[in-house]
């Protein structure tokens, strides 16, 4: 299995006690899907907060996606840690829970070699049959998977995808010839990891996306990504530039605590975010406000 179009990094709705909010978190759901999206990540490690969301609550959080999606569309389960065997029991419990891949973050903080984050996924991959889709996110983690090695890691049975959020394009350009050179460019695919560079990245070879912005405008998301693959460039631009600004102002301050602003902005289930983050600045809310208005979202 692989996947292309549009993933959601769907947030974690919160309620007024700081309790995942379960029924705002299944009308999220239901709203994306309606919204033509085509596939929903429960659990990720910036948007669904699983840095301070506790494991129960992310095995829930999987829990109800799979059940709520009931086959709509692909889940995806949040199943990273910097610990192999952590992410490896996540995963296993993605697997076991029905969803149809796992998003396996690099461990962050301990800042594994390139033959250490092979053995890394070589672990979780022999440990179970769930496709892995690996995610490279330096700015989170200090750590850079290089070309070389995601091809390398390509080359498991159950590791299908990346989503790359380094925003370096030519490393997506040697990455993608890498892949090529070695036979892997049919069954491995690149996905965006970064909002604003989803169409450059869909030139170069990049089969989707997994969104931040699509929890927001999921409807103008994906149509932009589906233009990029039916080869529609100029639509694909020209929603690009209409969203630009809603790429932008989404990541004023740490993400997901602008999203969720502007969730709450919308009436849609949001919630306040966990410390250490910190509620949005007056300033940037206001931003915020003016980006959905000029979108007419509000």
């Amino acid at each position: 299995m692989n996947f292309e179009g549009t993933a959601v990094a769907m947030i974690t709705p919160f309620t007024e006690d700081n309790e995942v909010d379960e029924d705002g978190y299944r009308e999220n759901i239901n709203f994306l899907i309606e919204n033509g999206v085509d596939g929903l990540l429960a659990a990720g490690t910036t948007g669904g907060e699983s840095a301070t969301i506790t494991i129960p609550e992310q095995k829930r959080l999987i829990d109800i996606l799979i059940e709520e999606v009931d086959g709509r569309v692909q889940t995806i389960a949040g199943a990273g840690s910097n610990s192999t065997q952590d992410a490896l029991e996540l995963v296993q419990y993605a697997e076991s829970a029905g969803a149809d891949m796992a998003l396996v973050i690099t461990p962050y903080y301990n800042k594994p070699q390139p033959h250490g984050l092979i053995e890394h996924y070589k672990s979780i991959n022999n440990n179970s049959d769930i496709p892995i889709i690996v995610y490279n996110v330096p700015s989170r983690t200090g750590t850079d998977i290089d070309p070389e090695t995601i091809t390398a890691v390509a080359g498991l049975d159950n590791v299908v995808a990346i989503k790359e959020a380094n925003p370096d394009l030519d490393k997506m350009s040697k990455t993608r010839k890498t892949l090529i050179e070695a036979d892997l460019e049919d069954e491995f695919s690149i996905l965006s990891g970064n909002d604003d560079l989803t169409v450059p990245m869909m030139s170069l070879g990049a089969k989707g996306v997994i969104s931040v912005v699509a929890n927001v405008d999921p409807f103008r998301m994906s149509q932009m990504v589906n233009n990029c693959l039916d080869g529609s460039y100029e639509k694909a631009m020209d929603l690009h530039y209409e969203l630009y600004n809603l790429m932008k102002v989404l990541f004023i301050e740490s993400n997901p605590v602008p999203t969720k602003v502007a969730l709450k902005m919308l009436g849609r289930p949001s919630g306040d975010i966990r410390l250490p983050l910190a509620p949005l600045k007056d300033e940037n809310r206001l931003k915020v406000k003016q980006v959905l208005n000029d979108l007419e979202l509000l």
